[in-house]
């Protein structure tokens, strides 16, 4: 836990340097990763809002993923972050989204899309970044990760726009 709110502290210091915002679009991780930021004390001056899309409903109906998109390639998939981060953009005014859908198990997998499968989508006004990774470890461990991993990325970012 001390791991996250490090990277937490860092990631809005860094926000609230370049005087911008982030929203989430979280679906495995149940809002763990606003939940993260917003421990964070001032968090009001760069956190935006957060989504919590864990059924294909929400995300259809509060980041506007396509119907098409999600029967196409399942709500795991690069595809579906992307909309889902680009919609949370678009949603919330923010400068940064970051959107997470995954298989935290311990049921739920297939061969195709295993337990510990979770794609990640990150939006700025410039583009949306997709990427997929397999993490091991209980339910615990993978929704850790998740939230651990989308933090350094959204802070390797932000690190980048200096």
């Amino acid at each position: 836990m001390e791991q996250l709110v490090n990277l937490a502290t860092k990631v809005g210091e860094r926000l609230k340097e370049n005087q911008q915002s982030v929203t989430t679009a979280e679906s495995c991780t149940g809002g763990g990763i606003a939940y993260m930021l917003t421990e964070i004390a001032g968090s009001s001056a760069w956190f935006e809002r957060a989504f919590v899309t864990y059924s294909n409903e929400a995300k259809h109906d509060l980041v506007g993923v396509s119907e098409a998109t999600l029967t196409a390639h399942g709500a795991v998939s690069e595809e579906v972050v992307a909309e889902m981060a680009q919609g949370a953009l678009d949603a919330a005014s923010a400068d940064f989204a970051l959107a997470v859908s995954g298989i935290a198990g311990p049921t739920g997998g297939s061969d195709e899309k295993p337990v510990g499968m979770v794609c990640f989508g990150w939006a700025t006004k410039k583009g949306v970044v997709t990427e997929t990774c397999l993490f091991d470890g209980s339910r615990y461990e993978i929704r850790r990760n998740t939230i651990a991993h989308s933090l350094c990325r959204l802070l390797s970012y932000l690190e980048a726009e200096k």
